[in-house]
């Protein structure tokens, strides 16, 4: 009786060895040599693997550097001492660093912007999207309900919870795009840093029309275009956009702005 138990057991077990062996023997033949400049720049890499890159992860982000395919820069959570080490590393310039952070272009916040239902569903933007496209009637209309919050590994969204304001802690956020990325509105866009002046709306609604869905709404009144000296502000298919390049945040649209859709930072 014992040995009809003990048997199967050593029998599974000297098996077990065997194949264990043969493994570890078939990975040391067939091992591929790493450069080991990869395992350098992967470790002066910020190590996040958020995918702002363009890569799966830091480790293949890592050997495309090596291999000449992009520059480290591609990465939107280097900072400049990074670069430095990366290019000490290649022998080669690692590039320079153009910063963005994230926005999210809304302002209907609360009372501002009207529901069709209260959700009590799962706090989630998109789950709420499975009923009638979202319990905002404006479809550009921030919910609120943290999706974007919850796809940042930087902690750089931030919920308002007394008022349902939803923004991004400039602080924090490394502009990887996550968060623009999960948006079922599509109202998170990336903007180079030292940019101040945002319009918080993305409705394509003009004047009442607008202003009965969100009372922050755009109105489309293209006051803000004959305002700018600069020729920074458009308006397109009756939202006002800001061409951050020639925009040099003077504030001058946000003080014409009839709505108060258009913020200084």
């Amino acid at each position: 009786m014992f040995a009809n138990i003990v048997s199967p057991i050593v029998w599974l077990g000297g098996m077990g060895l065997i194949f264990g062996g043969l493994l570890a023997y078939a990975a040391k033949k067939f091992e591929v040599a790493q450069d080991p400049k990869i395992i350098e720049v992967r470790a002066a890499l910020p190590g996040a693997n958020c995918g702002g890159c363009g890569y799966a992860g830091c480790d293949d982000l890592a050997a495309a550097v090596v291999r000449g395919e992009v520059k480290a820069n591609v990465c939107p959570s280097m900072s400049l001492e990074r670069l430095a080490v990366v290019s000490d590393i290649l022998g080669t310039d690692a590039g320079n660093i153009n910063r963005q952070k994230a926005v999210i272009m809304c302002g209907g916040v609360g009372e501002k912007s009207k529901r069709k239902f209260h959700y009590q569903g799962i706090r989630d933007c998109r789950e709420a999207m499975i009923a009638m496209q979202g319990d905002k009637v404006c479809e550009f209309g921030c919910m609120g309900y943290g999706t974007c919050k919850k796809a940042c590994v930087f902690d750089a969204i931030q919920i308002d919870h007394e008022t349902g304001r939803v923004y991004v802690d400039e602080s924090k956020c490394t502009g990887c795009g996550a968060c623009e990325k999960v948006c079922p509105k599509q109202i998170i866009k990336r903007v180079p840093i030292d940019s101040r002046v945002h319009v918080f709306c993305k409705s394509n609604r003009k004047g009442k029309e607008a202003r009965d869905v969100c009372t922050a709404a755009c109105i489309g009144c293209g006051l803000c275009v004959k305002e700018c000296k600069f020729g920074a502000i458009a308006m397109v298919d009756n939202l006002a956009v800001i061409d951050f390049e020639k925009c040099v945040n003077c504030g001058a649209c946000v003080k014409k702005c009839p709505a108060g859709a258009i913020h200084l930072d």
